[in-house]
């Protein structure tokens, strides 16, 4: 199934796409925490969705979650990403977090932060947690997978380098997670390992890799976070990024008022957004 909210902002409503690529309108919960979970999705799967209401003119299509109990993220996770910022390919997943107020929608405008001379982007894989996940195995991982969506990891360099502190100063900035438009459930998506992920700034495409690239797999990070903590359904894990950053440039190029970027994850959706100043 591919989910998805539509309205405008903050009035957002859940839908799921039909065979003919048409926004058919949902009833009952929204996409977050329970909304989410695996046995919810079991009942959305029962439904007839020839028989749900059209949707004729959904208009803007916001974050495909409504909200999340937690952002997570993984840094460093594509060999080619790790070594051109010069880091050492990391022997752990390092983990770190986005604020939740950054979820975004994933065709809204991103803004550049007062104060800010270094705002990136990063393409990711976005995975859904559907169950509760705690000490999981590897072998088990993916079963408690609800679904995957692209993501913008959006990121402030200055903020998150070079002013001490951990890297959530850098990521957190309302609007730095667009995410969507859709929440492809993991039925759909049978090797997670295998998608082209790809970015443009202003029609030049400057990210273009494969997930295979990531030094840790999906099912590793999902039975790796469970070691330390009890993942939620509705958790969003951005699994890394590729190689082709700004921050990777020589020179080094970051986002400026009016520049676009569009980006897309294989068979999860595209994004563009148009970058602009801080209100």
């Amino acid at each position: 199934m591919k989910l998805l909210r539509y309205g405008p902002a903050g009035e957002e409503k859940p839908g799921i796409l039909d065979a003919n690529g048409q926004v058919r309108a949902l009833s009952g919960s929204d996409f977050e925490g329970r909304g989410v979970s695996l046995e919810r999705l079991d009942e959305l799967r029962a439904l007839d969705i020839e028989n749900l209401p059209v949707v004729e003119n959904p208009g803007r299509i916001g974050s495909c979650l409504a909200s999340v109990p937690n952002f997570f993220c993984i840094g460093l996770n594509y060999a080619k990403h790790a070594a051109e910022t010069g880091a050492k390919p990391p022997a752990e997943p390092i983990l770190f977090s986005k604020a939740t107020s950054s979820l975004h929608g994933p065709f809204d405008d991103v803004e550049i932060p007062r104060n800010s001379l270094k705002t990136d982007w990063e393409v990711e894989l976005g995975v859904v947690i559907g169950k509760e996940t705690l000490y999981v195995s590897e072998e088990d991982a993916l079963d408690h997978v609800a679904g995957y969506c692209t993501i913008n990891d959006v990121s402030e360099r200055a903020f998150q380098a070079e002013m001490g502190g951990q890297w959530i100063k850098g990521k957190s900035a309302p609007t730095f997670g667009p995410t969507g438009p859709w929440l492809v459930t993991a039925d759909e998506v049978p090797n997670p390992q295998n998608l082209r992920l790809w970015l443009s700034l202003n029609g030049e495409v400057v990210q273009d890799s494969n997930t295979d690239d990531m030094i840790f797999t999906v099912a590793q990070i999902v039975s790796y976070m469970s070691r330390f903590m009890k993942l939620m359904p509705g958790d969003l894990i951005a699994t890394g990024t590729p190689s082709g950053v700004g921050l990777g440039m020589t020179p080094q190029r970051f986002l400026q008022p009016g520049e676009v970027m569009e980006l897309e994850v294989e068979g999860l959706g595209s994004q563009k957004q148009t970058a602009v100043a801080a209100r």
